[in-house]
């Protein structure tokens, strides 16, 4: 059958999972990747828990106490520069885990939360942190300095 300068043999059918479901015969993140390949979706599972992490490093005390201060004489507009170059990048990784887990596998799911509550352990809540668990916001900290 002639499609219009298309053969119908090449054509090829894509499936996206739109329920959960279990198997490592997936996409997450780029066409292809990890593919049926067992190693390699063991590879993307890392790579959520590291960015789940990283997101939680982020969003810390830990980072935040380390970034240049605003109240010394001259410094406010690099202390602002700072603070919403680090804002752009945990918004970027936090765009990027929403999408590897728009791949609707339990797995990614799985290490994604998992790397929420390794990263939460480790800067939010002592181990490198100030030993206080952090709130999410800090609204009201923050309207204080304003």
């Amino acid at each position: 059958m002639d499609m219009g300068g298309h053969d119908m043999g090449a054509m090829q059918k894509h499936y996206m999972h739109m329920t959960f479901f279990w198997g490592w015969k997936s996409e997450i993140l780029f066409p292809g990747w990890p593919g049926a390949r067992g190693g390699m979706y063991a590879v993307a599972l890392l790579a959520v828990f590291v960015l789940a992490l990283l997101l939680e490093l982020l969003g810390s005390r830990a980072l935040d106490s380390r970034l240049p201060s605003a109240s010394a004489p001259g410094r406010r507009a690099a202390a602002g520069a700072a603070r919403a170059a680090v804002h752009a990048v945990r918004m970027a990784v936090a765009y990027l885990l929403m999408l590897a887990l728009m791949s609707f596998n339990v797995g990614v799911l799985l290490v994604a939360v998992a790397g929420h509550a390794a990263g939460y352990l480790v800067f939010r809540a002592g181990l490198c942190g100030d030993g206080r668990a952090q709130v999410e916001d800090g609204y009201k900290e923050q309207a204080a300095h304003c």
